[in-house]
Formats: C-alpha cells, structure tokens, sequence
C-alpha cells in the first residue's frame, strides 16, 4: 500500500512562463552587475552575460550530464573564472553578495505553481499520505526553492525536500531518491514518484521499485530539462495531463475506486 507521494519540483509542481523566466535572467544579470561594479570591477553588460551562459555550458558538461551536481557558490566560481577574476580576488561578503544576486532571483519574481499543485498536495496530506519531493535544482538552490515554497503556500504540505544542489547527485541516480526515501521513513514500494520527465522521474523511480506516474500537460514552461539519449522504453505506472487526475490514480492504485473496464 502507498504511504508517500513525492514529487518532481520545476514542470511538475511549479512553472516558469517565458516572460518570467526573462525578467529572472535580466534582474540576475543586472544585480550581479551591480555587485561587480560597487567592488569596483568594471565589467561590461556584454561580458557579464557572454561569461554567465559560458560557465552555464560548463557547468553542463562538467556536472550535469553526469548527474552530478554542485553547490551554488561553486556556479559563482565557475563564472567568476570565466570573466577572468578568480574567487580569490574576492572577499567573503562579496562573494555571498554575488551569490544572493543570482541565487534568489526566483525569490523576488516567483514562479507559477502548476494547475491544480497547490490542492493535490492538500489533498494527499488530508488523505494522511506523506509528501516528498526531489528537485535538480539548476540555478536556484534549496535555500531559495524553499523560500519560494513558502511564499506560494506549499512548503507545509511538503514532508521532505531533497535539493541537488545540496546532496551533490541529480536524479536519476539513486542515490537521491534513497535520501529522500529515508527522510519519509518508508520502503520504496511504498512510495509513488510523480514528474514530467520520463527518464530522470519516472525511469529513475521505477528502477528501485517506485510507482511512477508521468505528468505530461498539454503546455509547459521554460524549466525542463535537456533530452536524454537513454534507448530504453520506459513505461510509466500512469500518464496524467492534468495534476488534478492523480487523486483518482491513487486511489485506483489503492483499490478505492473499481478498475476501469
């Protein structure tokens, strides 16, 4: 029987319109301008972002495509190399200074939540199910991401979060799904992973015996992640285009609803 649902975070439970996701881009960029210059590094605009999207690529190559992941002063790093600078020209209240200006942009122009998140969540809790949730976190850490959670009304519906950034490996490596599994205090057949990406959600919770649900809606925002080239054919438990459909698919995996005919 289920005892915990756990989530996917960025397209599965919040979402990011093109036009937010550029007015994010442009306050990060024109904050940590600003820091640069009050330190007085003279940096163009120009450089500034050509040296954001290259250690972005970087970062990429180096981390990502492994599955692996870093925490966000170690992206600041990166960027700061790319412009030529260093880390080490810099003191510790200018580097927390840069950070702050690039972590929490999504702090002060907030993501959407998906149709319908807010009242699964609510819902599965009032259901007495534990919630969890496991998100690669990109270029807003769990700090930030938790902050965002809070102020959208979700954070208190969530059990356990487990960050990328913070544990050090994304999904689908198991490695991350265990944490969280740990902080439930449940088995894995126990708990249901929901999330829009095929391979990373739904193949990464069913190879250690997770229920996987694909959520797949009919539009998405900005925040997915870049195709996989996996060769495998990968089966979800149940394909939902509506978050709102995963009640019913519960309680069918429950056997509180008749199968359908």
């Amino acid at each position: 029987m289920l005892k915990a649902i756990a989530f996917d975070l960025w397209e599965t439970l919040l979402t990011d319109t093109p036009e937010i996701s550029r007015r994010q881009e442009r306050l990060r960029l024109d904050r940590m301008e600003r820091v640069l210059v009050e330190r007085g590094f003279e940096e163009t605009a120009a450089r500034i972002e050509s040296a954001y999207r290259s250690f972005w690529h970087r970062c990429y190559e180096r981390y990502w495509s492994r599955d692996e992941d870093i925490a966000c002063r170690v992206q600041i790093e990166h960027f700061l190399d790319e412009l030529g600078l260093g880390a080490s020209t810099f003191d510790e209240p200018s580097l927390a200074a840069l950070e702050d200006a690039y972590a929490r942009a999504a702090v002060d122009i907030l993501p959407r939540p998906v149709p319908g998140a807010p009242e699964v969540l609510t819902s599965l809790r009032e259901r007495g199910y534990l919630i969890g949730l496991i998100s690669n976190t990109g270029r807003t850490p769990g700090y930030a991401l938790r902050e965002i959670l809070e102020h959208l009304g979700m954070a208190s519906s969530i059990d356990a979060m487990v960050f990328s950034n913070e544990h050090g490996v994304c999904k689908p490596n198991p490695s991350i799904f265990s944490t969280l599994r740990d902080a439930l205090g449940v088995d894995y057949d126990e708990m249901m992973f929901v999330g829009d990406n095929i391979y990373v959600d739904v193949h990464g919770a069913q190879s250690l015996g997770m229920t996987g649900v694909h959520f797949d809606p009919p539009t998405r925002g900005t925040a997915i992640a870049p195709p996989v080239e996996h060769g495998l054919e990968i089966v979800p438990h149940a394909t939902i285009s509506d978050l709102r459909e995963l009640i019913e698919i519960v309680e069918l995996h429950q056997g509180l609803l008749p199968a359908a005919r």
